[in-house]
């Protein structure tokens, strides 16, 4: 059985350099860190979400009523299991495990579409059953780094079905291609997140982008006051064109950070799947689970994989860092040990 509440933050511990949680920053920016600090004062008042949603529309140049600001992207999951009763709901494997467990906790039957290691996990739409009312992808997909192309994502929209894409890696891929945000399609949602390139996963700072009667249904569920003034603050603070230019930035440094570490993994005979885009990477080690104990044992946390439905015990994931040369060596010496 597949352990869906499993999550990175479950393999760090004290003393491990951690590559097994998808948060870039180790701390918010500071002019972050100074707008967060200087809403605390006024933590007496009840959260106000209007600011945030008119800025999270501006960004993507959407339409205010086609935004939902959540408790981060989870939090979104769960409103749409309790505002949907599918008949037939198709989560797209392998990937992020909180839709299908969020579906399930909400008695919704689900059924998985795996995607193959042999073709570099690329999705066919025509694997998704016809009958799917509610399909459920990732792009770029965590774990396995791929990003699909949107005219394949475009490629499952059928009347009567609502596509769920969970975009919240794509501000960490340079120039966000692909993306389906910036356009209101009928029977897309949206799944953004800000808490992985901004260094606030403690904060929960997510939306969704969808057409307005999507919105409502998802807002009719939400508990009020879900999302927290700081966390609005962030989705305003990081919505401003500078800090958008500066998201793209880190992303470009990611996207070298991650060439240097494929080309390193490749060095030492490891097989990286697919065409990696987001800042993490998803290989196969014979031994996987030994050599993920090993390098704890050596001072580094990686993701286990066998938690992730369509994946097993030889299946690691790897955050990117921008120093990733004690990692590799300390690789090499498990592998050769």
């Amino acid at each position: 059985m597949v352990d869906l509440l499993h999550h990175g933050d479950r393999e760090v511990g004290a003393g491990l350099v951690d590559l097994a949680v998808n948060v870039r920053l180790a701390e918010p920016p500071e002019w972050l860190l100074r707008e967060l600090r200087d809403c605390v004062a006024g933590l007496a008042a009840y959260p106000d979400v209007r600011g945030a949603t008119e800025a999270l529309a501006a960004r993507h140049g959407r339409d205010p009523a086609d935004v939902l600001p959540t408790a981060g992207a989870a939090e979104a999951f769960t409103l749409l299991a309790s505002a949907w009763r599918p008949r037939c709901a198709v989560v797209v494997h392998p990937q992020f495990t909180e839709p299908e467990a969020a579906l399930r906790a909400a008695g919704r039957p689900v059924t998985r579409v795996l995607l193959s290691a042999a073709d570099g996990f690329v999705l066919d739409p025509d694997r998704v059953p016809e009958e799917a009312d509610l399909v459920v992808v990732g792009n770029p997909t965590n774990p396995t780094s791929v990003l699909h192309p949107a005219q394949t994502l475009r490629g499952l929209c059928r009347p009567g079905r609502l596509v769920v894409v969970d975009e919240a890696f794509l501000d960490a891929v340079p120039g966000e291609p692909e993306s389906l945000a910036a356009h209101r399609i009928p029977g897309v949602l949206v799944i953004r997140s800000l808490t992985k390139t901004w260094g606030i996963a403690g904060l929960r700072a997510g939306y969704v982008l969808a057409e307005p009667e999507v919105v409502e249904r998802l807002r009719a569920v939400q508990p009020p006051w879900s999302v927290s003034t700081p966390a609005a603050v962030a989705m305003v603070a990081c919505s401003r064109p500078e800090a958008v230019a500066e998201a793209d930035s880190l992303a470009r440094a990611a996207d070298r950070d991650r060439g240097r570490l494929v080309a390193g993994l490749r060095s030492l005979g490891v097989e990286v799947a697919g065409v990696p885009r987001a800042p993490f990477v998803l290989v196969r080690i014979t031994g996987g689970h030994r050599v993920r104990l090993a390098l704890r044992e050596a001072g580094y946390a990686v993701r286990r994989g066998d938690t992730f439905p369509g994946l097993g015990p030889d299946w690691l994931r790897i955050a990117v860092r921008a120093d990733m040369h004690g990692f590799l060596a300390a690789l090499g010496q498990v592998l050769a040990s």
